[in-house]
């Protein structure tokens, strides 16, 4: 028997409504269902009606069914919202090695899993040496906050002041430097 706590929890994935969902778009009855998967239709009735939570082969029988992802009966439902307030946020840590960082990250949007995006609240304190070049896959945005970033894209230097904003391919080497005795900040926001 499960406990309150993961019974609610399960509850708010709404699996037995999404299994619902895709038998009728199917136009398929529970009988038919049952027949493609081996399980009873009574049983799947009480799954539909969230009378009894399926186990992870049970579910993975039905997936294969329809030709979804498990992922798809766990992410959840309605408008994906976070709000990440100043001292709850995230910070990542830099290359090892450093002795004193170029810049330093903290995440804005951690608490969404399967992000179409990531932002970061981007600081640059460290000395104004270029940080390490790096390349990820997507494309990259930077809004400078305050002071000057230096900003190396695949050999090409550009200078960025407060309230500049620069999008690029950061499938290529690129590297972050201030661009002033004072300290910079930038929103940077990069996409997989």
């Amino acid at each position: 028997m499960l406990s309150d706590t993961l019974t609610d929890e399960l509850e708010r994935y709404r699996i037995g409504p999404r299994i619902k969902a895709l038998r009728l778009n199917k136009k398929m009855g529970l009988i038919q269902l049952g027949a493609h998967t081996g399980l009873s239709s009574a049983m799947l009735s009480k799954i539909e009606r969230g009378q009894l939570f399926p186990t992870l082969p049970t579910l993975l029988r039905i997936a294969l069914v329809f030709g979804v992802d498990l992922d798809h009966f766990f992410s959840k439902e309605g408008p994906r919202l976070a709000v990440t307030r100043k001292g709850q946020r995230l910070r990542l840590p830099v290359s090892a090695g450093e002795e004193v960082p170029a810049y330093s990250f903290e995440s804005l949007d951690y608490p969404i899993a399967d992000r179409r995006m990531d932002a970061y609240f981007a600081e640059f304190t460290g000395p104004t040496k270029p940080s390490k070049p790096h390349q990820h896959g997507g494309a990259e945005f930077i809004y400078v906050l305050s002071g000057r970033l230096n900003v190396n894209v695949d050999g090409e230097n550009v200078a960025l002041d407060a309230g500049d904003a620069m999008y690029f391919d950061s499938n290529v080497p690129h590297s972050y430097r201030r661009g002033s005795d004072e300290n910079c900040s930038a929103i940077v926001v990069t996409t997989p």
